[in-house]
């Protein structure tokens, strides 16, 4: 494959997930299963109600994750990782992998 090809689906895949959120929320849906809003705001530590909000509608615009509403009172809302959005799992595990060795790391040398 050529460079630019390349560079192009970097900057592609950078500009969708971009931020700090839009992983935690993808490994958030893809470990727990279809989760009401509330939930997933108190999953995704630190996010605010607002900003989950918009990082949920870029995701649904991109085909990751679906909402659904039901017609309940209160309204109940329930957001699920799309089959599309599951082929991100090997993505986000490598990440997870890298993580978990990343602070055996640093923090082996802190001590």
């Amino acid at each position: 494959m050529e460079c630019s090809k390349i560079f192009m689906a970097i900057k592609d895949s950078m500009e969708l997930l971009s931020g700090k959120w839009k992983i935690q929320i993808l490994g958030v849906l893809m470990y727990k299963g279809t989760i009401r809003f509330m939930d997933l705001l108190r999953e995704v530590d630190g996010i605010g109600a607002k900003m989950l909000s918009k990082e949920l509608q870029e995701l649904e615009i991109n085909e990751l994750v679906t909402r659904t509403v039901f017609n309940t009172k209160p309204i109940t809302v329930e957001y699920e990782i799309t089959e599309y959005g599951k082929s991100m799992g090997p993505m986000i595990n490598e990440i997870i992998q890298w993580g978990i060795e990343h602070r055996k790391r640093v923090f082996r040398k802190s001590k």
